[in-house]
């Protein structure tokens, strides 16, 4: 029988710029602001996203 589990997760991460806390997606489809400065934290890439924030945790 076949995992069922999604492979796709959220991450917690903090903004380089301000040190806001923010969950987002593991694999956006649009790019992720900060939500205090609006510094983008995350770029889609098709599959994973680009992360350019600090990741703090990976959320089950």
């Amino acid at each position: 029988m076949k995992n069922l589990e999604p492979n796709s997760k959220f991450v917690k991460l903090r903004c380089n710029k301000c040190k806001n806390e923010q969950i987002t997606f593991g694999k956006p489809s649009s790019i992720i602001k900060c939500l205090v400065c609006g510094t983008p934290i995350t770029e889609p890439t098709g599959g994973k996203g680009k992360i350019k924030a600090r990741i703090l945790e990976v959320l089950e």
